[in-house]
């Protein structure tokens, strides 16, 4: 292995690990997600080796190149904006989607998934900041598209995703923390609110603290993006 990567990984599970004592309970899980965004499958098979199985796809098209070179037992969910008329190139081989923002998108999931014969994981992706650029429903809207995506009989809710404004990470993953746990007291049927996906290569640690169940880590394992 890199000795880079090597010395990244010890780094950030030393992190999760200590933010998990410190905030979490003893039996909750926090996974490492390794983001292969621009990353060779070569790289990316050595962290596989090294026992962080599971994998962030941004595009569709660079994941399409890659995922037949992926060592076997790798778990791979799309973590990235999902064009409808790109759904039916991952619906059989991902695990989750954690970027439903739309009903237009879940209808799309759910009509692809039916014809493969699953039921697909999603995420509802909250644009917790309200910004114009980034993807995600609104906070307000959120419960109402969860609500609704939960009538279609081949999508399966399991929780939340979001990207916080920069700077604002402690403030939005708080937000977040709030909306996880009432919609979970509250759920609609066909909804399992089990899943907090947030927290990236700058904020991780402090997205443990806030119930985060996923973080999504790149740069901080294999560098800076060339």
């Amino acid at each position: 292995m890199d000795p880079v990567i090597y010395e990244n990984l010890k780094r950030i599970r030393f992190e999760v690990g200590e933010a998990k004592a410190r905030y979490r309970k003893p039996e909750d899980t926090v996974r490492i997600m390794a983001v292969t965004k621009t990353v060779p499958y070569e790289r990316v098979n050595t962290v596989i080796d090294d026992g962080i199985t599971l994998l962030g796809e941004n595009r569709v098209q660079e994941y399409l190149e890659k995922k037949d070179h992926y060592r076997s037992g790798a778990e791979v969910h799309f973590i990235g904006r999902l064009q409808t008329n790109k759904v039916k190139y991952i619906i059989d081989s991902v695990k989750l989607i954690h970027s439903l923002d739309s009903m237009k998108l879940a209808e799309e999931i759910d009509r692809q998934a039916a014809k493969k014969g699953i039921c697909m994981d999603v995420l509802a992706e909250v644009n917790i900041g309200g910004e114009e650029s980034k993807s995600g429903a609104p906070e307000s809207e959120v419960r109402q598209l969860i609500c609704e995506a939960s009538q279609l009989k081949n999508i399966k809710i399991r929780g939340l995703m979001t990207i916080p404004p920069v700077g604002k990470s402690e403030e939005s993953f708080e937000k977040m923390q709030r909306l996880f746990c009432d919609l979970r007291s509250d759920k609609p049927d066909n909804v399992d609110m089990d899943i907090l996906s947030m927290g990236m290569s700058s904020d991780y640690a402090l997205a443990v603290k806030y119930g985060s169940n996923i973080v999504r880590i790149g740069s901080g394992i294999f560098g800076s993006r060339k």
